[in-house]
C-alpha cells in the first residue's frame, strides 16, 4: 500500500509540474495598472487611457453605428459577439485561470490588450528591474507594443477598417514612461 501512495504521489507531481514551470502570467485589470500610473509625475498613462477610444471600445459596440454594422453582417448584438468582442474587451476568450481576482471583465481595451497580462510585471521593483536591464521585459510578461501589436486588431477583419498608419495612431494613445 505504500508504494502505491508513493507512486501515486509521484503521478500526482509529474502531472502538475508542466504547470508549476511554465505558469502563466494572469491579466489584472486597469486598475492595478492605476496605483503606479495615474499622476502627471508618473506619466498619467491611466488618465490617457480613460480618455481614449481604447477605454471606450467595448461600449462603442452598442452604438447605434455598431447595430447597424452587425445587423448588415448577421450579428445580433456585437457587445456579445466573439468576433467583435475579442477586439474590443481585454483578455476576452482568456481560460479563467489566466485571470487574477482583481480582473475584471468589460474595461474596453485595457492597459494589459497592449501590454501583455500584468500579474508578473505590475510592481514598482519588477518596473525598475526592467528599465535597468536586469529583468527581461518578455520574461515577466510585459509585452512593448508596436505595430504588430497593433494590427493583431486594426485590421481588414474590422469591419469599420479603413488602413492603419501607425506613426500617426501610435501618436494618439502616447504616454510617457515614467520615471522609476
Amino acid at each position: 500500500m505504500k508504494m502505491r501512495q508513493g507512486h501515486t504521489i509521484l503521478m500526482a507531481m509529474f502531472v502538475a509540474l508542466p504547470s508549476l514551470l511554465f505558469a502563466q502570467h494572469k491579466y489584472v485589470g486597469a486598475n492595478a495598472c492605476k496605483a503606479c500610473h495615474l499622476t502627471p509625475k508618473s506619466g498619467a498613462a491611466f488618465t490617457i487611457w480613460q480618455q481614449s477610444a481604447h477605454a471606450k471600445a467595448l461600449a462603442a459596440l452598442a452604438s447605434p453605428a455598431a447595430l447597424e454594422i452587425a445587423k448588415k453582417k448577421g450579428i445580433a448584438d456585437p457587445a456579445k459577439d466573439a468576433a467583435c468582442v475579442k477586439c474590443h474587451d481585454t483578455a476576452f476568450g482568456v481560460a479563467a485561470a489566466q485571470l487574477a481576482p482583481t480582473f475584471k471583465p468589460g474595461e474596453g481595451v485595457g492597459c494589459e490588450a497592449c501590454h501583455g497580462p500584468g500579474s508578473d510585471y505590475k510592481t514598482m521593483q519588477v518596473m525598475k528591474d526592467v528599465k535597468a536591464g536586469k529583468v527581461k521585459a518578455e520574461s515577466v510578461g510585459l509585452v512593448i507594443p508596436d505595430e504588430k501589436t497593433c494590427v493583431k486588431c486594426h485590421n481588414s477583419e474590422s469591419p469599420t477598417f479603413k488602413s492603419f498608419n501607425f506613426a500617426e495612431y501610435s501618436k494618439k494613445i502616447a504616454h510617457p514612461t515614467p520615471k522609476l
